[in-house]
């Protein structure tokens, strides 16, 4: 038989696993939650996409500029040669490279969240394509991440820019903040994240796109959110 810990037993009596929440009374209820905890708890989203990403044309993916960040720091790796290594470098990138940057990352030393290019560099990227592909690193133009403005995109990077992807069941989850963070910021955060998948909805979704939207603290449970709620925050 399975052990119910005491804090599970708390958090049983103050939630309901069937009941759609309003966006501020599910924020305010996980910060609750999470002062038990002995760490800044990551601030999670998940939304239940009516895609089936088996298909080319019902893809979602994108980049979103959060407002508040995501109070998460990211280690930025940029492929670039002189003048725009350097701009990189003053910009805050962590690691910078070329040829030497392949190598470290066909050895499988990959220690950055973000890569980014400049066009002239995507013959090189490509001899790691098979390495950061799976991983969901790999730069790409309509993401923000091959440009010849590489300032912008590592101050973009570093500042609260989060890419996102459908997964094979149609889900998109990414962490959107801190519990740190006070209501109102999280409460944009949440806004922005769902305001940008649903300009991401690809010509292929027909019927319901947005399925469900959950909000969950890392060691948090997940509670359903009022999709109106949202809308009207």
């Amino acid at each position: 038989m399975t052990k119910i810990t005491k804090r599970a037993k708390s958090l049983a009596g103050k939630i309901d696993r069937e009941k759609f929440y309003d966006l501020k009374e599910a924020i305010s209820l996980l910060k609750e939650i999470s002062k038990d905890t002995k760490f800044d708890e990551t601030f999670d989203i998940a939304m239940n996409l009516g895609v089936d990403t088996k298909h080319a044309d019902q893809q979602v993916r994108g980049v979103v500029s959060l407002p508040n960040g995501t109070g998460k720091t990211v280690r930025v790796a940029v492929f670039a040669k002189d003048a725009k290594a350097e701009e990189a470098i003053a910009a805050g990138a962590d690691i910078v490279g070329a040829e030497d940057l392949v190598d470290k990352i066909n050895k499988g030393d990959i220690d950055f969240d973000r890569c980014i290019a400049t066009p002239d560099m995507m013959a090189l990227v490509g001899r790691v394509a098979r390495v950061l592909g799976p991983k969901g690193m790999m730069p790409n133009p309509k993401l923000g991440s091959v440009t010849p403005n590489v300032k912008k995109a590592v101050e973009d990077a570093k500042g609260g820019s989060l890419e996102f992807r459908a997964e094979k069941a149609g889900v998109v989850h990414a962490g959107i903040g801190k519990t740190s963070f006070d209501e109102k910021k999280l409460a944009e955060n949440v806004v922005a994240f769902v305001e940008a998948i649903k300009k991401a909805k690809p010509t292929g979704s027909k019927g319901t796109y947005i399925n469900k939207v959950s909000l969950s603290s890392t060691m948090g449970p997940g509670l359903k959110i009022d999709f109106d709620s949202i809308i009207a925050a």
